[in-house]
């Protein structure tokens, strides 16, 4: 077992940017990116693995293959063969609709899936770029309904005014939305479950609606989730993890490193994911494998992984994950 690096998976959408092509150093000349999917076993959307021995094999693949080895006993044991967090990066030129995601009960009685528990990391803002967090106000399931059909829902949600290094975590119930001018890292459930509940009142090339799930989303909505920030406060401390988010659903600590590191991860048991937001660094594990990593590279370490060796070449910033 070795870090593993997977192909990206671009996903062209009609309100993606410019920003992951020129961020990954990616030779493509594609437009309107919206999405690169850096760690995925969604159904359709798999990682190819991009190195090493293994270099072809789907995620699912390498699951199957390797089981416990891959992913630790406990989260074999719970998740099986799925392959339980999806990672992407995400750039946004144009305003993405206000969603909510169900959680588990609701997404496994439906859909017979995972639910859809997610985190942001804010890698750019353009100046004025927000997103939407939450209620501003509480409302009433019918005053929800009322607010759609009457166009006027966006004004009870709290939004966001957003720099870089800005954390959110969204539990499945939230009401969100990602706003335009917004390039972010997205850690979440391997889910591909979204109700959208407004979109602005937004008319496609040919005039129509996109399509809304505004009963679906009733279930699923938390109307009580009311705050004035739903922002993630943390210090800022060089050379020692810094833990952003913790839920039964993963964990993630930032590294911000002029220095070198190491982590172990012998008492873990279960896989590690890098996800590399800025500068550059090497990676050497305890069997010394060596790998490379830049802004936009996304890693994954079996659970096998004993302890690793983070060198810095110059500043680098991580965002490291687990379950």
């Amino acid at each position: 077992m070795y870090p593993l690096k997977f192909e990206p998976i671009l996903k062209q959408i009609l309100w993606g940017g410019d920003k992951i092509i020129s961020f990954k150093q990616l030779n493509e000349a594609l437009s309107n990116v919206g999405e690169s999917w850096e760690v995925s076993a969604v159904e359709g959307s798999e990682s190819i693995v991009a190195n090493g021995t293994d270099k072809g094999l789907t995620l699912p693949e390498m699951v199957r293959k390797y089981k416990e080895e891959l992913v630790g006993e406990a989260n074999y044991a719970r998740f099986g063969n799925k392959f339980p967090l999806l990672i992407k990066f995400i750039d946004a030129k144009l305003d993405l609709s206000i969603q909510v995601h169900p959680d588990d009960d609701l997404a496994k009685k439906r859909h017979n899936s995972f639910g859809k528990n997610e985190m942001w990391y804010v890698i750019d803002a353009d100046k004025g770029a927000k997103l939407i967090s939450g209620f501003s106000e509480q409302i009433t399931p019918k005053e929800y309904k009322d607010r759609i059909y009457n166009g006027t829902f966006a004004e009870v949600l709290q939004t966001c005014a957003i720099k870089p290094g800005d954390v959110f975590y969204v539990p499945a119930g939230r009401v969100h939305g990602i706003g335009a001018g917004s390039f972010v890292a997205e850690i979440q459930q391997t889910s591909d479950i979204t109700y959208r509940i407004f979109d602005y009142n937004r008319k496609d090339k040919d005039g129509k609606s996109r399509e809304l799930h505004t009963s679906q989303a009733i279930d699923a909505i938390n109307f009580s989730d009311v705050q004035d920030d739903f922002r993630t406060e943390y210090e800022h401390i060089e050379n020692e993890p810094v833990e952003i988010v913790a839920s039964p659903y993963f964990t993630t600590s930032i590294y911000e490193m002029t220095e070198e590191i190491t982590c172990d991860y012998s008492e873990l048991d279960s896989f590690v994911i890098f996800i590399c937001v800025e500068g550059a660094c090497s990676i050497v594990d305890d069997e010394k494998n060596e790998i490379s990593l830049v802004a936009g590279d996304t890693i994954l370490l079996p659970a096998a992984t004993q302890e690793v060796t983070i060198q810095p070449q110059g500043k680098v910033k991580l965002l490291e994950t687990y379950i």
